[in-house]
């Protein structure tokens, strides 16, 4: 039974950092490509980052280019979100996926079939 859980949403100060966690069950990351996705209240679900299953490769949206760090551990089955220097607008539900994609991975959604149930991330003084 494929599965994604995240953890490690929390309430943070702006200029804070957070590290979330996607715990991949049933497949392998080495065959999925991963991707981390948010949405806040009333907008659009975005995509953040998502990293090769074949290559490693990690690509970056604008948003967080340089603030967040995207990583793998394949011993763990588990995939990161280093996330620095958070911002009031970094506040949103945080989702990792899984996407068939090999080679060169997308954050666009509908390059993801498998979808986690989400963690909080609030960034508020």
């Amino acid at each position: 039974q494929v599965q994604l859980v995240e953890s490690g949403g929390d309430l943070v100060q702006p200029g804070g950092s957070l590290r979330l966690s996607c715990a991949a069950s049933g497949f392998t990351l080495d065959v999925y490509s991963i991707g981390w996705f948010r949405q806040a209240p009333g907008e659009e679900r975005k995509g953040l980052s998502c990293i090769s299953s074949r290559t490693g490769s990690v690509y970056y949206a604008a948003s967080v280019k340089g603030r967040f760090t995207m990583s793998r551990d394949n011993a763990k089955n588990t995939i990161y979100l280093q996330m620095n220097s958070l911002k009031t607008e970094d506040t949103a539900v945080y989702y990792c996926a899984r996407s068939p994609r090999r080679t060169i991975c997308s954050i666009e959604s509908d390059a993801y079939d498998y979808w986690g149930q989400g963690t909080q991330v609030t960034v508020s003084s």
